[in-house]
């Protein structure tokens, strides 16, 4: 498994400036990490605003801070954006961001192919290239917890302790799956994924990690990453009412539940992982 602090992020040169000086990122996961995506969290100014194209990439990005639009500069076509949607942007997608002037922007990016974590923007709004692009959608899309229920993708478990919405699935064609993840304090599970790597970045609250084969015992909040693998079996302890984003590849399509092993049925080709670089 593999265990990043927000301190420990923040202070260890992993946040960079971005889109000529008028954003930052913290590049929180890295194509160095193998698990075949990048993870960031995007942080813009109130009242900005930015145009962008993502050429050689697909983007992920989850609004957790803010509020604003986001305009397809081909179509003209608008989408409201707000705490809980969710936005993916291609290599067709010319786009611009407009922050309403509140909060600024923060929002958790995820980039397949992955980034190596010193990009920043040039002056069409693009990363360079580092690999080619999944297939992803015809254009850019939304999707919502609200849309989640309606496709059969939001669920339920532990009488309310646990509430998952499968925001990306395997038929975005993104290469990886996104779920937004409730949980209530006291809730306890044991899991070992063992088909999948698994990234969580907890949005908010507290949740207590313990490796079952080694007995390690981790403590995350607010900001901090965990990452789990076919190696690790693993009990989770809700410390606090949380709220967690995961990130699933091979991605997940949204119908599967967790089997006697607190794992998902293998659903493509394993990354890799960090255990690559040990």
């Amino acid at each position: 498994m593999l265990i990043r602090t927000l301190e420990e992020m923040e202070n260890g040169g992993r946040l960079i400036t971005i889109n000529q000086g008028k954003s930052s990122a913290l590049r929180m996961l890295n194509a160095s990490d193998g698990l075949g995506f990048s993870l960031s969290e995007a942080r813009g100014e109130p009242g900005g605003n930015a145009t962008l194209w993502y050429k050689n990439h697909w983007e992920a990005n989850y609004i957790r801070q803010g509020s604003g639009t986001l305009e397809d500069l081909t179509t003209g076509q608008v989408w409201n954006l707000k705490p809980g949607v969710l936005y993916c942007v291609g290599p067709k997608d010319r786009h611009r961001l407009q922050n309403d002037g509140g909060d600024g922007f923060r929002m958790i990016s995820i980039f397949n192919p992955p980034l190596t974590g010193n990009e920043s923007h040039d002056a069409e709004g693009t990363y360079a290239a580092n690999g080619t692009p999944p297939e992803g959608q015809e254009r850019m899309f939304v999707k919502t917890w609200e849309m989640a229920e309606e496709a059969g993708h939001a669920v339920s478990r532990a009488g309310g302790g646990s509430r998952f919405a499968k925001l990306v699935t395997t038929r975005d064609n993104l290469g990886f799956a996104i779920s937004d993840v409730w949980f209530k304090e006291g809730r306890e599970a044991d899991l070992w994924y063992r088909n999948h790597w698994e990234a969580n970045i907890v949005l908010d609250g507290a949740v207590e990690i313990t490796d079952t084969t080694s007995g390690t015992v981790h403590t995350l909040g607010r900001g901090d990453v965990y990452c789990m693998g076919p190696r690790d079996k693993h009990h989770l302890r809700v410390l606090a009412d949380s709220h967690v984003l995961s990130v699933f590849n091979p991605p997940l399509d949204g119908t599967e539940r967790h089997d006697e092993e607190g794992g998902y049925p293998p659903t493509g080709p394993i990354p890799p992982g960090p255990d690559a670089n040990a």
